[in-house]
């Protein structure tokens, strides 16, 4: 029974290297006349190993976050298309559904708090790559098999014949017309030297003689003339820039190749610095975590002189305080009056606050999509799928923007203005810093209010007289705003006696009333 060969399996060095050359001869249609160089590959699995991995446009530097966010995004707008979705960022299809998978298993190793080293993808002993044109080839071996010498000597022998039927009949047509101009010559040379001479006859070309003559010339008539008004301007042309490549710019070949190489000088400078953390990269464990960067805190807020102000006033209420103290004075006044400011009341509220929780939306989004995909029979009843708030807005993902809190704008002691009720600060309206001060000025901080930031301030200069003025009105506006809404119900209610009021007060029509009284009231 004759051997039945199964084409396909795990692509080699030495198979790639010869579809490359035969790409270049053949082009990227031929594919038939391309796999009959690979003895084990078809066509088909020929075009898709150019098209999935040796293809120069191929992008295979790392994921960033923004590719990230926008693949979530689009399968959930798109899903199952990766062929749609695979051009709109920048990578093949294949790569497009790994890195899916990769997500969605990371987030529900997430949600079962099990973090493990073992990636899910990888093939274990014995088992066969469903898709081996997305892997990287396996190298050759030092002593290769008869079939695989037998090919690479066939392919070498083929690709090395770059002309095909008509380029030997037109090669063949050339050496026949240089014999046959050979046997002439030398056929003349004979009779010359047998002292016949024969004139050579000379074809006459139609149309012009580009090597004798100048076309559409016109020559000037005889004379003499200046010529020192005729101006010429040089073209000095600048022939380096006239290339192709420089006509067409840069290549994403080109581009592709520069990133890589920044990526290996970065894996180069990071063995160096910090050789345990690229060990766990390059070996690609899952519980390797980046190195943090550093942390970049604001501009400070306070200057010198608002914190020696300060500084100023609690020493000398502590002074009087002590004196006090010392003459005997123990009285619930003088307690009241110089309170200590040497404890804080709440320590806890002066922490520095947490940056508020967010989930990662990487993983919101991976976890949603790991939801609809599970989703049971809708026969069943029941509520719908529980998922995170999502975005369908536009084709572009949301960007997340981490903000730390600024803890001077919102200080839990913070002076109350005049006419306020509480010492809590007003939320949602954003300090706006006047000309010439320091922005969040620290208030001197006092329980009586006796120095309030409003008898601190500077009012001579107008830009910060009218801050001022708007955030009082500001503050008005606000104040009015939070009164409770009128309710317009009104009862109207007449007193007991009110009908003998009115009977009393009634004017006899037989009085008669006094000038003066008419004079004074109309005055």
């Amino acid at each position: 029974m004759p051997r039945i060969m199964i084409k396909g399996g795990v692509w080699r060095n030495t198979e790639d290297e010869i579809l490359k050359a035969a790409v270049m001869k053949y082009g990227k249609n031929q594919w038939s006349r391309i796999a009959s160089l690979l003895h084990r590959k078809s066509a088909k699995q020929c075009k898709a190993r150019w098209y999935e991995w040796l293809d120069p446009s191929i992008k295979k530097t790392e994921w960033s976050r923004e590719e990230e966010e926008k693949l979530l995004h689009l399968a959930k707008l798109m899903p199952t298309q990766w062929r749609t979705i695979a051009p709109i960022i920048g990578r093949t299809a294949a790569q497009c559904l790994e890195h899916y998978e990769f997500l969605l298993d990371k987030a529900a190793q997430r949600d079962n708090e099990e973090e493990t080293a073992d990636d899910p993808r990888k093939l274990k002993p014995g088992e066969i790559d469903p898709n081996p044109e997305t892997k990287p080839a396996r190298p050759d071996p030092i002593d290769m098999d008869e079939d695989e010498l037998e090919m690479l000597s066939e392919a070498r022998a083929r690709l090395a014949n770059t002309q095909g039927k008509k380029a030997k009949r037109k090669a063949r047509e050339k050496q026949l017309e240089e014999a046959r101009r050979l046997a002439a010559l030398q056929k003349r040379r004979e009779l010359r030297a047998a002292g016949i001479e024969i004139q050579k006859k000379r074809k006459k070309k139609r149309g012009v003689d580009y090597n004798a003559e100048i076309p559409f010339e016109k020559k000037p008539a005889p004379g003499f003339y200046d010529t020192s008004e005729e101006n010429y301007q040089s073209l000095d042309a600048d022939f380096r820039r006239l290339r192709q490549q420089d006509l067409d710019g840069e290549l994403r070949s080109e581009r592709e190749g520069r990133e890589r190489k920044k990526d290996k000088q970065h894996m180069k400078r990071k063995k160096e610095s910090d050789l345990p953390s690229a060990i766990l990269q390059t070996s690609g464990v899952s519980e390797f975590t980046k190195k943090r960067s550093k942390l970049v805190l604001p501009a400070p807020q306070i200057s010198d002189t608002e914190l020696e102000e300060v500084v100023k006033v609690g020493q000398a209420s502590e002074i009087a305080r002590q004196t006090a103290e010392e003459s005997g004075i123990t009285n619930s006044a003088s307690s009241t009056l110089l309170s200590e400011y040497n404890v804080t009341n709440n320590s806890i509220a002066l922490r520095t606050p947490k940056t508020p929780a967010a989930q990662d939306r990487i993983l919101q989004e991976a976890q949603n999509l790991m939801a609809l995909t599970n989703v049971d029979t809708p026969l069943k009843g029941g509520l719908n799928t529980p998922l995170h708030e999502s975005d369908f807005s536009g084709v572009t993902p949301q960007k997340q923007v981490v903000q730390t809190p600024n803890t001077v704008l919102s200080t839990p002691f913070r002076t109350p203005s005049q006419g306020s009720e509480s010492l809590t600060p007003r939320g949602g309206l954003t300090p706006k810093p006047a000309l010439g001060t320091t922005p969040g000025r620290t208030p001197l901080r006092d329980k009586l209010n006796i120095n309030p930031e409003e008898g601190m301030a500077d009012y001579s200069d107008p830009s910060y007289a009218k801050q001022m003025e708007r955030e009082s009105r500001e503050h008005l506006r606000m104040g009015l705003m939070s009164l409770p809404a009128p309710k317009n119900d009104f009862e109207i209610v007449l007193p007991e006696n009110a009908e003998k009021e009115l009977e009393e007060h009634e004017v006899d029509e037989t009085f008669v009333e006094d000038a003066a009284d008419i004079e004074a009231r109309k005055q």
